[in-house]
């Protein structure tokens, strides 16, 4: 009996001495994860009237978009944003054939449009004739 009680107290100790190094290392290796991630992260904010591109890439099952397969579009737009929520989320001004989607989209859904103004595509007239022919 005197060798349990003598035991008990020293092993309790040594439990609590490893589990306060596991925190410790557990501490370490998150701030590390975290200083490679913030290098990595941008900074994303958007204005009301700022237009930018929604994610649609489906997740397994969640075909909400009506997009799937693989020739698919990531994004679609560009998107105005009508409303800034909160810091995290915005409401946008969606296109007409996803009137059934809701609006309101967290910030990792989209991304910036940068519109060039230099890049400009001037459709060429066509002549049909009466019997709907046309050349090209």
């Amino acid at each position: 009996m005197d060798e349990a009680l003598i035991v008990g107290p020293e092993m309790f100790q040594e439990t609590v001495e490893i589990i306060r190094r596991i925190r410790e290392h557990i501490k370490v290796v998150q701030s590390r994860q975290k200083s490679y991630a913030d290098k990595r992260r941008r900074p994303l904010e958007f204005q009301v009237h700022d237009k930018g591109f929604l994610n649609v890439l489906p997740t397994k099952g969640n075909k909400r978009c009506q997009v799937h397969g693989k020739l698919s579009p990531r994004y679609i737009g560009p998107c105005e944003i009508i409303e800034n929520l909160n810091p995290v989320a915005y409401r946008l001004d969606l296109p007409v054939e996803l009137e059934h989607v809701y609006n309101v989209f967290h910030i990792s859904q989209l991304r910036k449009y940068i519109p060039d103004l230099n890049y400009t595509i001037t459709p060429e007239p066509i002549e049909i004739t009466a019997d709907l022919v046309y050349e090209e």
